[in-house]
């Protein structure tokens, strides 16, 4: 059947396209050629299960591509292309990878950019969705996503094959990068890292461009040559971010219950205080975290940065060489 006249063909355009309509609405795709990448490539193909409302990882919650029931079978194609993050693998209990919200991939992407001829190294495949987006706007050749889990790359390898992309999708430690496939111009990450691993600056080229989740936000890093090898700067997007942790490193100290004793509840519950919390980590007990947040008059993620150089790397607010510096794990 051809696909203008296959009535489900049909409702996925439409679901396509009104979410592409919703995030140029919201301020995002203002490029051209990343706005015909998610006009093109087909989320739904990328989520053929999730788990949806107070259900996830039970199958009550969990809507499926084939499901006997069309009012189901509808709901699924619908929520595929709802501007919303989708639980894509539960591992006892634990989230262990999911589908962004397109809005924020999209945000992502185009602060990530890339220009034509340039290689990209992905960090966290998730459902491949990413990957393909990567892939429409620079060609399979220039995109290489990893992963640690292979269930992970084996069911990514088959979505992007159904959407007609093949992308170098390898099996292994993020944390690490890929050498084989590099030097890249840019990498980017859809999981939180507890900190930048050294290995990535590595196997950037000078001028190249990190972005990853961190701490609630999103670092842009730029990466240079410094006078003992690679080193990298920048600031976060005011842009807030929250993804599934990287897994091969150790994670932060949390940010919840006894970590915000002392401080007013109306406070702690803050998103930008708690983002300053996950960021300095055991540097900043709560109460001097408060008391900065108040002299610096709640200062947003945009004034902060993170700093890599000399074989360390630090956080810091307004200015790499001020006052306010806290040091970050270094793998």
């Amino acid at each position: 059947m051809d696909a203008r006249t296959d009535p489900f063909a049909v409702a996925a355009a439409e679901e396509r396209w009104a979410m592409v309509r919703g995030i140029v609405a919201g301020g995002a795709l203002g490029d051209p050629a990343w706005r015909a990448a998610f006009e093109q490539v087909p989320r739904h193909l990328f989520v053929p299960y999730y788990f949806a409302g107070d259900f996830v990882g039970d199958e009550r919650g969990r809507l499926w591509c084939e499901d006997p029931d069309p009012g189901r079978r509808t709901r699924w194609l619908r929520g595929a292309y709802a501007d919303t993050p989708l639980a894509i693998r539960i591992r006892d209990g634990e989230l262990i990878s999911s589908s962004s919200q397109p809005s924020l991939m999209a945000r992502m992407l185009e602060e990530l950019d890339v220009r034509d001829g340039q290689r990209v190294l992905e960090i966290g495949t998730g459902s491949g969705y990413n990957a393909a987006l990567l892939a429409h706007r620079l060609g399979d050749d220039a995109v290489t996503t990893i992963d640690l889990d292979p269930e992970i790359t084996e069911a990514a390898r088959r979505h992007l094959d159904a959407a007609g992309h093949h992308p170098a999708v390898v099996t292994g430690d993020g944390a690490r990068g890929w050498p084989p496939r590099g030097p890249y111009d840019r990498i980017i990450a859809t999981c939180t890292l507890p900190c930048v691993p050294w290995p990535w600056l590595e196997q950037c080229v000078p001028g190249a461009r990190i972005l990853a989740p961190f701490a609630t936000g999103l670092i842009v890093l730029h990466v240079r040559e410094g006078p003992h090898g690679k080193c990298a700067e920048g600031r976060f997007l005011h842009t807030a971010a929250y993804f599934v942790p990287l897994r091969g490193l150790p994670a932060r100290t949390a940010v919840r219950g006894p970590r915000l004793a002392g401080v007013p509840r109306h406070i702690g519950e803050n998103d930008l205080f708690r983002f300053l919390l996950a960021l300095t980590g055991e540097a900043l007990d709560p109460r001097e975290a408060l008391s900065l947040w108040r002299r610096e008059r709640r200062p947003g993620r945009e004034r902060f940065g993170i700093t890599l150089a000399d074989g360390r790397q630090w956080a810091w607010l307004d200015d790499p060489a001020g006052p306010y510096a806290w040091p970050l794990s270094s793998v």
